[in-house]
């Protein structure tokens, strides 16, 4: 088993699977019904002995509840980094109202979390019916995050967990923050990211990139896109002011909930703005 046919039969679930549309049965209104939530996934590779992992675990970049690669899954070679871009339907949906989350903006938050998480598992299926060792840190019992008071009882920094996606597509050569904290890929910044650690050696993808705010213009047009005002040119993202919002938006759409105005409508959508 390589790379490329890892790529390949994630591209064609993507592309096959049903889950990859929202049902009828449960869509918000005719309009969406049928959606098709995301697009091709990009993939990037990294080696467990990154060093970068370690660097993690500074108090100024995760912290140290952040658990290293290694500890996930002792043996473990290679974290698979993968990142799932959202379909232009979604994307521009979420642009007509400058305040409230779109309905297909809506699904692609809850559903669309949902079946990223089913590709991750039919990965990790693919890799131990091969014979190797699979993790998905997001679905093992040693996860644990922390998106408000007291959410959980660990020692976790508010608005943090022990294993970050956005931090670990970074280091695995995916892409680049930008002033939202969102992670900017060759496919932009409006998608899911997810993750898989296995015993299988995978060449790693080079990082062609150095900075870890290098392909973000500095343009705020995403500070002018938070309908919370949580984001400015001067601080970056104020996760508390995002939150709050969130918490009036989970309230008028119980169960979903999402906003994304800062990954929409901003040359990073769904590219690599030109700087």
């Amino acid at each position: 088993m390589d790379k490329e046919y890892i790529i390949k039969l994630a591209s064609s679930f993507v592309e096959d699977s049903t889950d990859n549309r929202v049902n009828k049965n449960i869509a918000l209104s005719t309009s969406v019904a049928g959606m098709k939530i995301f697009d091709e996934p990009i993939f990037a590779f990294g080696s467990t002995d990154d060093p970068y992992f370690q660097l993690l675990e500074n108090q100024s970049i995760v912290g140290k509840h952040f658990i290293n690669p290694k500890k996930w899954l002792p043996g473990g070679k290679t974290v698979i980094s993968f990142f799932l871009p959202f379909t232009e339907s979604v994307r521009k949906s979420n642009t007509r109202d400058r305040c409230w989350p779109s309905e297909g903006w809506l699904h692609g938050r809850i559903e669309g979390h949902e079946f990223l998480l089913k590709v991750s598992l039919m990965l990790k299926q693919t890799l131990e019916e091969a014979g190797y060792k699979a993790v998905v840190p997001f679905l093992d019992e040693k996860y644990h995050n922390r998106s408000g008071e007291n959410y959980y009882e660990y020692s976790i920094p508010k608005f943090n967990s022990n294993w970050s996606e956005r931090h670990v597509a970074f280091i695995c050569g995916l892409g680049t923050f930008g002033l939202s904290k969102g992670l900017i890929t060759k496919k932009g910044v409006a998608g899911r990211f997810g993750s898989i650690i296995t015993d299988l050696l995978v060449e790693a993808t080079v990082r062609n990139y150095n900075n870890i705010l290098e392909y973000c213009s500095k343009c705020g047009i995403c500070a002018q896109q938070c309908p919370a005002n949580a984001i400015s040119l001067e601080k970056g993202k104020d996760h508390v002011i995002c939150s709050e919002f969130l918490d009036i938006i989970k309230k008028k759409y119980k169960p979903r909930y999402g906003c994304g105005k800062c990954q929409v409508n901003v040359p990073c959508e769904h590219e690599i703005p030109k700087i």
